[in-house]
């Protein structure tokens, strides 16, 4: 990744290098959270019994809300710290567009920047029409 800054043009190869680390970082991080929260909730919780699961209860908002989530992490409580590697999950392809649009920037390439951006707004628009009131 040292060559790629070092120099002043980038091309495509660059975009996908970058692309791809931003894709195995944010791929590796979140799955590590989701195994270790996994593995602590199997120590924790494998000899419960099963719960009834006849009657649907929802999540409350400390498993629907990113401060619930950030609060239970800090708090060490395992739903939560499974809930952030689930939400790191579905980050990791939001900064990948970021990604791609900065380094579209970088190589002023018009047409990517405008279809980035098109993109970009397609999944900021179906974030915000989702969230709870």
């Amino acid at each position: 990744m040292k060559q790629v800054f070092s120099k002043n043009y980038w091309g495509d190869k660059d975009i996908s290098l970058l692309v791809g680390q931003i894709l195995r970082i944010g791929v590796i991080l979140a799955s590590s959270i989701l195994a270790i929260g996994g593995i602590w909730y199997l120590v924790v919780h494998g000899q419960d019994s099963v719960p009834n699961y006849r009657d649907f209860i929802g999540e409350g908002k400390s498993n629907t809300t990113i401060h619930g989530i950030i609060i239970g992490v800090f708090n060490k409580n395992i739903p939560q710290i499974i809930q952030l590697g689930v939400l790191l999950l579905i980050c990791t392809p939001i900064v990948r567009v970021i990604g791609s649009l900065f380094g579209f920037i970088i190589e002023k390439d018009k047409l990517y920047i405008i279809i980035t951006l098109i993109v970009l707004t397609v999944i900021v628009g179906s974030i915000l029409s989702g969230v709870k009131g």
